[in-house]
């Protein structure tokens, strides 16, 4: 039997994939460890993933860091994931960069530390020109919160009420210009949208991983890839 790594890959590989990147606190605690240990897993197992997307194919990856809602948290928490944060962006930009992905955040900067936010700006400016894979990250990210934004930047606009189609709204969202995902990953075993791309994701095909996020590996990738592969897509037809 061949080794895992060397299947053959469905024909059908989704372009746009996003990922709820769910049981980081879980995992830590399954082994006793501070919820920041599950933490500081799952952004280490981030490069993985992003390594096995560009293997198999997949133009765009849209990742779930931080939800407006982890804001709740407690502060000792919170603090932990941004320090976290930080540290993934000095760490990981020059692989990212030679690896051809291009960074875009999707979500609020507004609410972030000053010097954090800059950062994210520049991170996103220096892999402007890559092409190889777009990687979303949404972070301080709420999917009612950005469609509530996009309506206000349309009346902002003038635009009468005739004029707004579903098109001109999608094109005000966080991910305007960009194709809606084909298929959406939740870790962790849990079913539940959680707020992340309700427009977006209005006819993907969901995919619930039965391992939490730092055990989310290549071939549990594959194994999403699988199942997306054999399902029938209707889009509301027959």
């Amino acid at each position: 039997m061949s080794a895992p790594d060397k299947k053959p890959l469905p024909e059908n590989i989704p372009a746009h994939v996003a990922i709820i990147m769910d049981g980081n606190g879980r995992w830590a605690k399954q082994r006793g460890l501070p919820r920041v240990a599950g933490h500081r897993a799952g952004t280490d197992n981030l490069r993985r993933v992003i390594e096995a997307c560009v293997e198999f194919g997949i133009r765009t990856l849209t990742i779930y860091a931080f939800s407006t809602e982890n804001w709740r948290r407690p502060a000792e928490e919170v603090n932990g994931l941004m320090n976290i944060f930080e540290d993934v962006i000095d760490r990981e930009l020059p692989e990212l960069n030679k690896n051809g992905v291009q960074l875009r955040h999707i979500g609020r900067l507004d609410e972030l530390k000053p010097a954090f936010a800059n950062k994210v700006r520049g991170a996103i400016e220096a892999t402007r020109h890559n092409n190889r894979l777009v990687l979303n990250v949404a972070f301080n990210y709420g999917g009612r919160s950005e469609i509530v934004e996009a309506v206000r930047r349309i009346v902002a606009e003038g635009a009468p009420p005739e004029s707004i189609t579903e098109d001109v709204l999608a094109a005000h969202l966080y991910t305007g210009g960009q194709p809606d995902p084909d298929l959406i990953i939740r870790t962790s075993g849990e079913m539940r949208v959680s707020n992340f791309l309700i427009w977006q994701g209005a006819y993907a095909e969901y995919y619930v991983a039965p391992v939490y996020w730092p055990d989310f590996d290549k071939e549990q990738l594959r194994l999403a890839l699988e199942e997306y592969a054999n399902r029938h897509r209707r889009f509301g037809g027959l």
